[in-house]
């Protein structure tokens, strides 16, 4: 009886803490935690579909999400004017002649025989494809980066509704977790975890360095939303009378209405994602998966391509993750490429899993919930708890002023103390898988 409740309480718990921030601090922040805990939830589903479905140990989450991100700028922003005239199609090119190359080589290595003859050729391809390749492209590039650098100085998007992002985003992660996973999922899980943080490290340096792609280290701002800016609501004379009518500043009425605004769709996504998972976990696919993560030699024995199941399982984990990404930007309405930290993005995410249960999809949502809320509040209370702490220490003691200025930064620590905490109470998860 007490296992059954489990799940349930612990869901209570966390929405009671939520619930809490909103009359003790603010529902601005309160609708903050919501909103990106909706999002590391539908995260966490994504690490909890590879890891806890089918033991892959990817460490490169981060990617994978800001693939996500990019998708949003090349689908809702409106294209630079003059941007593709200048040198947007010679970049294409450029691309094409690059990729032609490869394709040559692999067909060159496959259909000749062994030896000199066919490394040679295969080494004259690739280095006359490299330079043809750079011989466009750069052309292209600056071209581009040319066109009020400043502003924009990149080619902009399709100026399509942010929503389509969205999906978009997820494919986007899918496309590139098919490259990866044909390269890296035959490596153990220790170098397939290596691998995988330095193809996402890739990807971020690609999108810092590649103005033309992303504006790189000077950011795309002012990316559409699905929902009205807080500024276009207070211009409203009817959204102002209605927030007048319940008491509302208009300021303040038209923050909690975005907010909840996002919540809704958030929450929408991640069911739906739920939902599925939940289905792909019960059905015979899902079991299937399970055996092979327990035993890959037995899997195998009974017929099953353990290769291509990773490989399918690897590539909708990515989706779901390249899908929070792209929700994530259209919150935040803004793309920084330098943001993306492995530290942020790839390890709290595991933590995630594993404090609520990998191999649970309950869990994972409740590992999303629960651990970005202590990740926020250790910065907001750290200092007050860390006064308390030091109320012995004698008045202006160096030792109490460092300790307190330091409470803010105590995230890793406290973060670590719950993960130790977990591991050593409850090894399997707070909500363990059946």
């Amino acid at each position: 009886m007490i296992a059954q409740l489990r799940a349930p309480l612990l869901f209570a718990l966390v929405a009671l803490l939520i619930i809490g921030t909103g009359f003790l601090q603010s529902w601005n922040t309160a609708l903050y935690i919501l909103n990106m805990g909706l999002i590391s939830a539908i995260m966490a589903l994504g690490v909890n579909l590879q890891w806890g479905f089918a033991g892959l140990f990817n460490i490169g989450v981060m990617g994978f999400v800001a693939l996500g991100g990019l998708a949003t700028v090349l689908v809702s922003m409106p294209p630079t004017p003059g941007a593709w005239s200048a040198g947007g199609l010679r970049i294409l090119l450029g691309l094409a002649l690059g990729a032609a190359s490869i394709v040559a080589a692999i067909a060159i290595w496959n259909r000749m025989r062994p030896g000199r003859g066919r490394t040679l050729a295969m080494l004259a391809v690739l280095i006359g494809g490299f330079f043809l390749f750079r011989e466009v492209f750069d052309g292209g590039v600056a071209a581009v980066e040319a066109i009020s650098p400043a502003t924009t100085g990149y080619l902009g998007g399709l100026g399509l509704p942010v929503i389509l992002a969205w999906p978009v985003g997820g494919l986007l992660a899918a496309a590139a977790a098919w490259i990866i996973g044909k390269t890296a999922l035959g490596l153990r899980s220790d170098y397939l975890a290596i691998a995988t943080l330095g193809i996402a490290e890739i990807i971020i340096a690609i999108m810092k360095n590649e103005d033309w792609l992303s504006r790189g280290v000077k950011n795309v701002n002012g990316i559409p939303r699905p929902l009205p800016y807080e500024v276009d609501l207070q211009n409203s004379a009817a959204f102002v009378d209605r927030a007048a009518s319940l008491g509302l500043d208009p300021v303040t009425a038209s923050t909690l209405y975005v907010k909840l605004g996002y919540g809704l769709l958030f929450a929408a996504v991640l069911i739906l994602i739920l939902v599925l998972a939940q289905l792909a976990l019960n059905s015979p696919w899902g079991r299937m998966m399970r055996a092979i993560r327990d035993n890959e030699v037995a899997a195998e024995a009974m017929g099953k391509d353990v290769k291509r199941r990773h490989l399918q399982i690897f590539i909708l984990g990515s989706a779901i993750c390249g899908v929070a990404g792209a929700m994530m930007t259209s919150l935040d309405s803004l793309l920084t490429p330098g943001s993306y930290q492995p530290l942020r993005f790839t390890f709290l995410i595991w933590v995630m899993v594993i404090v609520g249960g990998s191999g649970n999809n309950w869990g994972a949502v409740l590992g999303g919930f629960l651990i970005f809320f202590l990740w926020v509040q250790v910065e907001a209370l750290g200092p007050i708890l860390m006064t308390k702490f030091t109320y012995f220490l004698p008045e202006g003691s160096p030792l109490a002023q460092h300790l307190v200025e330091s409470a803010a930064h105590m995230r890793l620590l406290t973060m670590g103390v719950i993960l130790l905490l977990v591991l050593r109470f409850s090894p399997r998860g707070l909500i363990p898988e059946k």
